[in-house]
């Protein structure tokens, strides 16, 4: 979605980290862009022009005074949709920061009217420089974004402090959320919900459901790519964490709808993609319950409904999105919950379809909206579902 048919220039700078930027340059190509390599005089000496055109297909620039190419160092920055110098070194960032235009880089740079992403990448020490950190000040104060450096293993060893260049998913990441330009989302407070709770049997054993958290964490990623804020609360989950989301954990339905609670009152969005335990037992002992007691009786009362406990809480003009995963008649179902608990949206997602539901990949789901709207999402992986759920949810703030 974000990077096909782009036209992005990779800038490669001479440090270690550009074999770093091969992988980088290959994702871009994968993701359907055409891509465009500038290499320093620095970075060849890591690596050769014959890599990076192989993996783009394009010649690689390198110099000014290329024969036919006199004004491309001008167009390329004005004509690409995003420029990314993976890694930016210090000496990049200097030479930069002051208005140096003594290579094809440099100069493409100064005149480009594109956005820049830089990922600086140095020694732990010569990012910490004082220089390094007003250089840095300086380009992002005129409108360069920047990811990274962060904390890892640097070339001489292990470090405590941010050097590293970031890994290429997470630049991805931070480009594609450059590229999402102004769309209903930018600016605003997204809240997603995600994963199973789980409660109490005895401080051992807990009841919960099949939940894997996927599809709430997909849709936190897509939400924060286009611009939002976003916060995401989730149950246990073994999911990673989505780049530039802010991740709360909770265990119980009580301790997520106390977050939701919270949350609301300055959320723009609500995505309620989690799957609370319906139920939870009435008493829970202090201590586990020993196998050789025999069989037990367990009495179960309801849990909290997140979204109706906390109806009061909601933003004014909040827009509300709520799940309903049953297995069977999913739609009709969905349709009464979204007028029970006052939603703007609501996903329908039948469990019983193949392909569908929890621990799986894949979705395949109906958006039905407070109008009337009905919305098929085809099956498809949950990030692409998690897109087109955006999608539907973005026309409540453009119609």
């Amino acid at each position: 979605m974000y990077w096909a048919d782009r036209h992005v220039v990779v800038g490669v700078t001479g440090g270690i980290a550009c074999y770093k930027s091969c992988h980088l340059v290959r994702r871009l190509v994968e993701a359907g862009a055409r891509v465009d390599v500038v290499l320093t005089k620095a970075a060849a000496e890591f690596v050769g022009p014959l890599t990076f055109e192989a993996l783009t297909g394009r010649p690689v620039l390198a110099s000014l005074w290329e024969p036919g190419r006199a004004l491309a160092h001008v167009h390329l920055g004005q004509t690409a949709d995003l420029v990314i110098v993976a890694p930016a070194t210090a000496h990049l960032v200097a030479r930069l920061s002051h208005g140096f235009a003594d290579d094809f880089l440099t100069a493409m740079l100064l005149a480009a009217t594109c956005p820049v992403l830089l990922a600086p990448a140095m020694n732990d020490e010569m990012f910490a420089s004082p220089a390094t950190g007003r250089n840095l000040a300086d380009l992002v104060a005129r409108g360069f974004a920047c990811v990274g450096p962060e904390i890892g293993p640097l070339a001489e060893g292990a470090s405590d402090r941010p050097g590293r260049m970031s890994e290429p998913e997470v630049i991805l990441d931070h480009g594609a959320r450059l590229l999402s330009g102004a769309n209903p989302l930018r600016g605003k407070n997204v809240v997603v919900t995600a994963g199973p709770t789980r409660e109490s049997l005895d401080p051992v054993r807990v009841v919960t459901n099949r939940s894997s958290g996927k599809m709430g964490y997909r849709l936190a990623a897509a939400a924060w790519r286009r611009g939002a804020t976003v916060t995401l609360i989730t149950g246990p989950s073994a999911e990673s964490v989505p780049v530039g989301v802010t991740v709360e954990r909770v265990e119980s339905t009580a301790e997520l709808e106390a977050a939701v609670r919270h949350a609301l009152p300055s959320a723009d969005l609500l995505i309620m993609a989690a799957a609370p335990a319906d139920y939870r037992p009435a008493a829970t002992p202090t201590e586990k319950r020993p196998r050789a007691d025999g069989p037990v009786t367990l009495v179960f009362e309801p849990t909290a409904d997140v979204l109706m406990a906390t109806r009061a809480q909601r933003k004014p003009g909040a827009v509300v999105v709520g799940f309903a995963l049953e297995t069977g008649n999913a739609v009709e179902k969905a349709k009464a919950k979204l007028v029970r608990k006052g939603l703007d949206f609501i996903v329908a997602n039948d469990a019983s379809e193949a392909g569908a539901g929890f621990e799986v990949e894949t979705n395949r789901v109906t958006v039905l909206d407070a109008g009337g709207g009905q919305f098929e999402v085809p099956l498809a992986d949950k990030a692409t579902v998690a897109e087109r759920i955006l999608d539907r949810v973005g026309t409540r703030w453009t119609t």
